[in-house]
């Protein structure tokens, strides 16, 4: 019973961890706007280095990232929910929460950076990962710097990450994972996928000093 309901504060604690709305506080702190209405409007990474500049952009990625792995790693080791299943379910749950977060109606991110960031913490534990998720950096880095694109990138990439999982003879949970990353990566890029089919997609220079107004 104990672990029972550790596992469900921990799903709580992750959620919570996962809903902080980065980009939307820092566009608050950094330019006194709600990013929401600029650019994309997206509350996420790519948003922020558009709407706000490399700086804050790069700020916003990695406590992004951080959203992925402390729950991964931090609150399952304090929590004592060692098993992988466990682990793979509290980074889930902080990539629903950035997806859909409670601070701003449930409207959130994309899930790229705090993705990462649940693949990361599980390199921490599971050292058979570490070549999947290099292999996928490789991918997004070779798609982006050939079209520019970073949804598409983002796409790609999330397609093959559980083709790498399942030849790389990972187990059934982290199989699995790759398949959820992947449906969520594609479910919350349906607009990019429109603009990218109609030839309308913008592209992204992330380490441009260019902002929005």
């Amino acid at each position: 019973m104990p672990l029972l309901v550790n596992f469900g504060a921990g799903l709580i604690i992750s959620y919570l961890i996962g809903s902080l709305p980065t980009a939307y506080i820092a566009g608050r702190l950094y330019k006194g706007i709600d990013i929401r209405l600029y650019g994309s409007g997206n509350v996420g990474t790519t948003n922020a280095f558009r709407m706000l500049g490399r700086g804050p952009g790069l700020v916003v990625f990695i406590i992004d990232i951080l959203k992925g792995v402390l729950p991964t790693v931090l609150v399952a080791d304090v929590l004592g929910l060692d098993k992988v299943l466990y682990r793979v379910f509290l980074g889930v749950t902080a990539v629903v929460g950035h997806n859909w977060t409670v601070f701003l109606r449930f409207k959130g991110g994309k899930g790229i950076a705090t993705s990462l960031g649940l693949l990361i913490g599980l390199t921490i534990k599971i050292e058979s990962i570490r070549l999947v998720l290099g292999a996928c950096f490789l991918v997004w880095v070779v798609v982006f710097v050939m079209t520019g694109f970073v949804s598409l990138a983002s796409l790609i990439t999330a397609a093959v990450l559980p083709i790498l999982m399942l030849v790389s003879s990972q187990s059934f949970e982290l199989v699995s994972l790759g398949v959820v990353i992947c449906f969520f990566v594609f479910l919350r890029h349906r607009s990019n996928i429109k603009r990218l089919l109609a030839g309308q997609e913008s592209k992204v220079i992330f380490f441009s000093d260019k902002r929005g107004k």
